[in-house]
């Protein structure tokens, strides 16, 4: 088994299973909503019945009676805030946005910052975390960051807030933009574990190839994904989480200072083989410049703005959408005048998968880590949402660059 330079968690299904009455079939879930054919299960609303109940418990220290009341008085809007994330989910389809790049660095960048090598271990770790799986966790975290793309395109980019508004805030607050280096980085590792003297030989010589190939234009995530022995990074184009230099193994640290934003190194001979990095830009150490930050500060300052705004553009969502919603479940948000009455199918597909199923057929692989082992960051549940974006007095994300991806569900401190 090849052994990775860097974390980088592998795609996985999710299945939300519907009832099942062949008699050779188990029943796995009740419906309680559909979406445009998607469906939404009571089991669906009492995993957010419970990170509800966990992040009432972690950020306002509730417990007891004051909890107990805190989660009856939210919890009927459960099902509104799921149905509001599908129909954000399924618009951001149809408007093609992809986040699996911009997830996969999220979630390599968390199991750099927790300091947990070994994929297995750091996937029990989000579940001991977060009370999820790591394949729920993985799925809540995109449908987080499509909702936002969405939100942000759709809603947010059409609240106006004038460019000195936007630079008075980052000459007043200039201690939140101050960011560490970072360099972002894709790769190509041509393994030689294994192989004897003449195999290793081929294997360099396929590795200086690729080099002139990338150096002559050939795209570099092309040549990644066609040719690298680390399939984890592969699919995504060699795409790699954004590090910090000084965390990099010495050789790659070396060959990086003299390798300029947009270039590509010569192989690097490692003990898994040869490696070929691609600068994709890189960061000093410094305040952030404000171009950089200024759609970040935008939205923050949007945020307040955004509550009628996204309140209608959510009642249209639902007026154009195809909505069944069972009898004794409420969708608090509903449309007026909207017709979303269950119809009663008569005959369902037995379904002879389920999702544990699915989830023991998975292979778990091994990583080998570049980093040396710390102290390890806590992570609290995701949870769905919101269909508005809070008016909080928080302020923008710290240490990210203009372009990363959407922060993951958030983090405690």
């Amino acid at each position: 088994m090849i052994r990775r330079f860097v974390v980088f968690v592998s795609a996985a299904l999710y299945c939300a299973a519907p009832f099942a009455f062949a008699a050779d079939a188990r029943v796995v879930e009740e419906i309680a909503a559909k979406v445009n054919g998607e469906i939404i299960t009571k089991g669906d609303l009492d995993d957010q019945k419970k990170n509800l109940e966990r992040t009432l418990h972690d950020e306002q220290h509730l417990s007891g009676v004051a909890l107990a009341a805190a989660v009856r008085e939210q919890e009927k809007d459960i099902l509104a805030n799921l149905i509001s994330q599908r129909l954000l989910v399924q618009r951001a389809k149809t408007l093609e946005i992809n986040v699996d790049a911009d997830v996969n660095r999220s979630l390599a960048k968390m199991q750099v910052e927790s300091k947990i090598p070994d994929t297995e271990k750091f996937h029990d770790y989000i579940h001991e975390q977060t009370g999820m799986t790591f394949e729920d966790y993985k799925l809540q975290l995109t449908e987080t960051m499509l909702t936002r793309k969405v939100v942000g395109g759709e809603v947010g980019s059409r609240v106006n807030i004038p460019e000195a508004d936007l630079k008075k805030y980052y000459d007043e607050h200039q201690s939140e933009f101050v960011r560490k280096a970072e360099v972002y980085l894709s790769q190509i590792l041509i393994s030689t574990e294994g192989k004897n003297a003449e195999q290793v030989a081929a294997a360099e010589k396929k590795a200086k190839s690729l080099v002139a190939r990338a150096n002559k234009g050939e795209k570099f995530s092309d040549l990644a994904s066609e040719n690298s022995d680390d399939p984890e990074t592969a699919r995504d184009g060699g795409t790699l989480p954004p590090i910090q230099p000084d965390q990099l193994r010495s050789e790659l640290r070396d060959e990086l200072a003299k390798t300029k934003k947009g270039q590509v190194t010569n192989p690097i001979s490692t003990p898994q083989g040869f490696l070929i990095l691609k600068v994709n830009d890189r960061f000093d150490e410094g305040l952030e410049p404000f171009d950089e930050a200024e759609d970040r500060i935008h939205e923050f300052l949007a945020a307040p703005l955004m509550g009628p705004k996204m309140k209608e553009y959510l009642n249209r969502l639902r007026q154009e959408a195809y909505l069944e919603i069972k009898d004794g479940y409420i969708d608090t948000s509903a449309a007026p005048g909207k017709d979303t009455s269950w119809h009663e199918v008569a005959q369902i597909k037995a379904q002879t998968v389920t999702k544990q199923e699915v989830m023991a057929s998975r292979r778990t692989k091994k990583l080998l880590f570049i980093l040396p082992v710390a102290k390890r960051t806590p992570i609290r549940p995701a949870t769905a949402p919101a269909p508005a974006p809070a008016a909080d007095k928080a302020a923008p994300p710290k240490d990210k660059p203009a372009g990363d991806a959407a922060a993951a569900p958030p983090i405690p401190k």
